[in-house]
């Protein structure tokens, strides 16, 4: 004859596979979830580290053009009259390169330390 046993009877703390494998899913979700947010977090801080050396540097090349201005119109004052005022011209470009030279230099030491 054939013994009947008993089937085996889950421990009170066991969980069925189904809500462990929700669990797993739920888990996997709100680290995913960190990750970006994490993410989202360090481009937002270097893109704002970033917001000051850019308009340093855009600064620096709109005085850079007027560096260039400043010696043209200086050589063409000079070509019309063949007096000084190349020589203005020139003192006015060192000037603004002089400017834009050291606000480029500001802006590279800002972007290195925020990188």
């Amino acid at each position: 004859m054939l013994k009947v046993t008993e089937q085996p009877q889950p421990a009170d703390d066991e969980r069925p596979i189904g809500e462990l494998v929700h669990q797993l899913v739920e888990d996997g979700k709100a680290y995913a979830r960190a990750e970006v947010s994490l993410a989202k977090a360090i481009a937002t801080a270097k893109a704002s580290a970033l917001a000051m050396p850019a308009g340093l540097l855009v600064a620096a090349l709109f005085i850079g053009m007027a560096a260039l201005n400043a010696l043209a119109f200086g050589v063409v004052l000079a070509l019309a009259k063949f007096v000084g005022p190349l020589l203005a011209g020139l003192v006015g470009m060192l000037l603004f390169a002089a400017i834009a030279g050291a606000m480029i230099w500001i802006a590279i030491g800002r972007i290195r330390s925020a990188l």
